[in-house]
């Protein structure tokens, strides 16, 4: 006979998630974020409380960047761990739907349970409930549906018996992998059932490494052995992948270069000789050389989102073929590619096995050192006047002459993406870019979650004045947990990086991204440094680039995150013209504006150059 235990279905979930266990042995779900509501504090509130340091629970300041921080600390541990996020149902709710689909682009684990409304439906409508006048099955918590790689509704005790070994499931799968949605309907996280005692045994979730086709590593060997001037594209499945040092010393024995997306820069530092650098729109001069003559573009963990590949037309040598190996089929058919289906540190062994001793022609090293230096001498503080406002890359070249190897860049939107995965020299490891959705306000709560995955790393925060506006609150959090970052806050006083898209590149006038342009009766002068002081943060201003290097230093050692305010020149950005990519963002075919016109024609132009399908 089953031997079972009487819990409520909160207890049962909470006991579940503390027993899943990694193959080094410790819990998948590394705890759990929660603010409490009427929809999930009498639930899982009571069995949170009750399960102690088997499952811990933190208390944040917002839904939303709750969910960044446990997307960064998911992303930080190369998707081996998780946390999980509660929220009462209604706002609650709602605001973790911006982080669902930041995991979703991303493809991290994330594990969240919003409360929902009574599955008894006999107090209808709760508060806070949103009613769909039509469907009656309806609530607020079918928002995360299309932004969730698995969805369940938890309306019966029993459920929990089908939808946890599922969400597992989707968490640890290599190509599935994504954020994972249980609405918990309030009052059956209160009511009783009879489970199983094995339900609640220790389980260990291993993510499998896929072994490419017979067929299709032929066909991709065979294409390697037949290019003249192949180039790689390094993704972050190779970080997920743990391949670094095979992709390392697949590159070295082949004589072929690779180039970096922003979820793959880091993969291999930046001194490695094969490391040409950033690709595409934000891309190094070294990187879209190569990048422009290849015969043969080799993607490995990599979307070849738009960015990357110059909105297709970075790759400009006609007889271009594109091979792409990823664990999703999805993504490893786009754009006509030649697909290998597979885990990508088994796939380079086992095509570098294929090739033996097979090796391209030598890649123009001069390329790469010239453009090393190039970055170098740009990132150096330039001789200001009174007044002057430093570039994003004197910014940028501070910080990297006041850290160390240790240190880790991390950033989401605006100015600073670009700028980094451009100039940033990363050692192994040294960059965290949120970029597949680009979230302004993931930050600060990405920084937090990026330390408490990453110790002993030292975190470098880079946020903007904009971003640093729309989602500040868990530096409060930082302060009460004692989880030191440094962040390094750019004030160009507004959003430089759009004001500099919609006037440079998209030739319009500057309206309503700076602040000077905006239809406001006075300009704001907000105190960075009072306003993270006030909510515990060491927080100081930098009146030029030595101040800045002296207090990235200062910062360690401290127990609590250092808010380091330096204001920035919004026109210029990084500064850096030598470099980068035609975007194809789309120009007004009419305008009474003569440089919207001009940018039209440039546009036009661009437009001629993709190439969409091999």
């Amino acid at each position: 006979m089953t031997q079972t235990i009487r819990l409520t279905a909160a207890q049962a979930m909470v006991r579940y998630l503390a027993a899943q266990r990694t193959e080094t042995g410790e819990r998948f779900i590394d705890g759990v974020w929660a603010i409490f509501g009427h929809g999930n504090v009498a639930g899982l509130g009571e069995a949170l409380h009750d399960a102690g340091d088997a499952l811990p629970t933190w208390r944040g300041q917002n839904e939303q960047t709750m969910a960044h921080a446990a997307i960064a600390f998911a992303k930080a541990s190369r998707r081996t761990r998780a946390m999980a996020v509660t929220s009462s149902i209604g706002p609650g709710a709602t605001n973790m739907v911006t982080a669902a689909a930041l995991a979703h682009v991303n493809r991290i684990p994330l594990l969240l349970i919003p409360g929902d409304v009574f599955a008894n439906r006999r107090p209808d409508p709760v508060l806070q409930q949103v009613e769909d006048f039509d469907d009656g099955t309806v609530s607020a918590n079918d928002c995360f549906r299309p932004v969730s790689r698995y969805f369940d509704r938890i309306t019966r005790p029993e459920h929990l018996l089908t939808c946890l070994p599922r969400a597992m499931a989707v968490m640890t799968d290599p190509a599935n992998c994504g954020p994972v949605t249980l609405s918990f309907c309030q009052d059956v996280q209160a009511e009783a059932h009879d489970y199983p005692h094995a339900f609640f045994e220790p389980r260990v979730w291993r993510i499998r490494r896929p072994e490419p086709d017979a067929g299709e590593l032929a066909e991709v060997v065979d294409l390697i052995k037949a290019a003249k001037n192949p180039v790689i594209v390094c993704g972050g499945g190779v970080i997920y992948s743990r391949a670094e040092d095979v992709l390392g010393d697949f590159a070295t024995r082949h004589n072929i270069p690779f180039v970096e997306t922003q979820a793959g820069k880091s993969a291999l530092a930046q001194a490695h000789p094969m490391n040409f650098g950033a690709s595409g729109v934000d891309g190094s001069a070294a990187a879209n050389a190569v990048s422009e003559t290849a015969d043969l573009v080799i993607g490995v963990g990599t979307r070849f989102q738009d960015f990357t590949t110059g909105s297709w037309a970075l790759f400009k040598n006609p007889a271009r073929r594109l091979v792409s190996i990823n664990v999703a089929a999805y993504d490893a058919v786009k754009h006509g590619a030649v697909p290998m289906v597979a885990d990508a540190k088994v796939a380079l062994n086992k095509i570098s096995a294929a090739l033996g001793d097979h090796a391209a022609s030598a890649p123009d090293a001069r390329l790469r050192a010239e453009w090393l230096d190039a970055v170098t001498a740009h990132c150096q503080p330039r001789t200001g006047g009174e007044g002057y406002r430093p570039l994003d890359a004197e910014v940028i070249g501070a910080v990297q002459r006041a850290t160390g190897e240790d240190a880790v860049a991390m950033c989401a939107a605006g100015t600073m993406p670009g700028a980094l995965k451009l100039l940033w020299q990363a050692s192994q490891g040294g960059y965290h870019m949120e970029y597949g959705f680009s979230c302004m306000g993931y930050e600060i709560a990405g920084a937090m979650g990026l330390k408490l995955a990453s110790p002993e790393r030292e975190v470098i925060c880079f946020v903007g004045d904009g971003s640093y506006m729309m989602a500040n609150s868990e530096l409060a959090t930082a302060v009460m947990r004692r989880v030191p970052f440094t962040v390094v806050l750019t004030d160009n006083r507004g959003y430089g990086c759009i004001n500099r898209l919609q006037t440079l590149v998209c030739g319009g006038p500057s309206f309503n991204n700076l602040y000077e342009t905006c239809n406001v009766q006075d300009q704001p002068q907000i105190d960075y440094v009072a306003h993270a002081a006030s909510m515990g943060a060491h927080a100081v201003k930098a009146a030029d680039i030595a101040a800045l290097e002296t207090e990235i230093a200062n910062a360690r050692g401290r127990t609590i995150p250092t808010v380091i305010v330096i204001e920035t020149n919004p026109a210029e950005g990084p500064g850096f013209g030598a470099a980068g990519h035609w975007w194809d963002v789309a120009v007004p075919a009419v305008s009474d504006h003569d440089g919207v016109n001009k940018a039209y024609a440039a546009y036009l132009d661009g437009m001629t150059k993709q190439r969409l399908v091999n």
